[in-house]
């Protein structure tokens, strides 16, 4: 039993590890696939989804309104005490005094009834207007559900931007930690010889230092933001998740299409509008179809049992049977209907001023997003630049000091003014990413 034993273990302690990775694997994603991915498993992408089923099986159910309706019914009655009645008394004796009752008790003891009742409408004019209104409910609840499908895409592009971002800034900072490190280390070794003062160490030293701790925070930041990618997505922020795409292979130099001013046509919001619009005017055709009347054709048989003896109360049967038409014509309603009417005109009225007022306000949204994104496209332009050009006078500052021509406050200045320049440049990639999902928001060039 041993050599099995030993062999039974030795496969266990390949397995094992090997399932444990397998539970550790890191998920890789690109900007599209983290899309796709959020689409399917974002807990709004859900029950947008779920809310478009509601719909569907609500236009069912109004649907099932005008079908055939069928019901049946059974009931028994144990008359302990058979109803008593007062019969005049000259109907059994024509002697009688008048205004004398005698006592009698119709029925049996025992009672039950079985049937089916069938009901079927023929005409309803809020019927009608109702199937309408319930496709046009079915349409609203689609766009709903595309509406928060581009609100996930958006929030998810913005987010993934946000950890490229922050990774970008981490290998900006650790490029200038070396640089930093060299320097201190030179200048320490310069100060050991002679050739440099205490003071220019101590200068590098604060920003080493301070660049260490500010290579922190990105860190934690860094992490922050790729929770909220996670969150995003619809991942647990336990897993593990990195990224597929370069920030260096993001197109930001584009230059955005002037859009004229119906772009707004494009936005999902402006359609969900239009369809909430046609709710409206249905629903003006539905208060004024109350003022119809309504026809409905009924039909219903029933059997009825009755016997003193319960054992022989099912023995004998007397059927009932009737089929017919029922017309309701509304005549006076107490001006109800009239003012249901009115305030449905209101409502579209209203719906038309939203809609007015969506269009103005996207022309101003596409206005100012193109705005900032050529200004953020300019700007992204010039801190790169500056970025390049701070190098530039660190690394001819530096062989100056080493040549003895230059001064360590001048390094350090060098220094300082290249960190201002690589956050300047963080911050105007941060805000181009952002302000080009914006403008694209805003033209309604996301869709999903």
């Amino acid at each position: 039993m041993k050599p099995q034993l030993y062999i039974l273990l030795f496969c266990l302690s390949w397995i094992i590890p090997a399932q444990a990775q397998q539970k550790d694997t890191t998920a890789s994603f690109s900007l599209q696939e983290a899309i796709s991915f959020a689409l399917t498993h974002q807990v709004d992408v859900k029950n947008a989804k779920i809310d478009e089923q509601i719909a569907s099986n609500t236009v069912k159910k109004t649907f099932g309104i005008g079908l055939p309706q069928v019901s049946a019914s059974a009931d028994f009655n144990d008359f302990l005490k058979v109803a008593t009645s007062l019969v005049p008394a000259i109907f059994f004796d024509k002697d009688a005094a008048p205004g004398t009752f005698i006592p009698v008790q119709f029925g049996v003891k025992y009672n039950s009834t079985a049937g089916i009742n069938a009901s079927q409408l023929l005409f309803d004019g809020t019927y009608l207007v109702g199937l309408r209104a319930s496709k046009t409910y079915k349409e609203l609840s689609t766009k709903n559900s595309a509406r928060t499908r581009i609100e996930t895409a958006v929030a998810v592009t913005k987010a993934y931007y946000s950890v490229l971002v922050s990774g970008e800034q981490l290998t900006l900072l650790d490029a200038n930690i070396a640089s930093l490190k060299k320097s201190l280390n030179d200048t320490e070794a310069m100060f050991k010889n002679g050739f440099a003062e205490k003071i220019d160490a101590d200068r590098l030293s604060v920003l080493y230092n301070n660049a260490q701790t500010e290579r922190e925070n990105v860190v934690r930041m860094l992490a922050l933001n790729l929770n909220l990618l996670k969150f995003q997505m619809g991942l647990t922020v336990n897993s593990n998740l990195t990224l597929k795409d370069k920030i260096g292979e993001i197109n930001v130099d584009q230059t955005p299409v002037l859009s004229d001013s119906s772009a707004y046509h494009k936005r999902i919001e402006y359609s969900i509008l239009q369809t909430q619009l046609k709710l409206n005017e249905l629903d003006v055709k539905r208060y004024k179809s109350a003022f119809l009347p309504s026809l409905s054709a009924f039909g219903s048989y029933s059997l009825s049992f009755q016997n003193d003896r319960f054992a022989d109360l099912y023995d004998k049967n007397f059927p009932t049977s009737v089929i017919g038409l029922k017309l309701s014509i509304p005549i006076i309603s107490g001006g109800q209907k009239l003012y249901d009417v009115r305030n449905a005109k209101l409502e579209v009225l209203k719906t038309q001023n939203n809609i007015n007022n969506l269009a103005n306000s996207i022309n101003l949204e596409v206005s100012q997003a193109q705005t900032n994104f050529l200004n953020g496209q300019k700007s992204l332009q010039n801190q790169k630049r500056n970025m390049a050009l701070a190098q530039e006078v660190l690394r001819v500052t530096k062989i100056k000091y080493e040549q003895g021509v230059g001064t360590n406050l001048e390094v350090t200045t060098a220094e300082t003014s290249l960190k201002e320049a690589q956050n300047n440049y963080i911050n105007a990639l941060y805000d181009m990413l952002i302000n080009k999902v914006n403008l694209d928001k805003a033209l309604g060039n996301i869709n999903y």
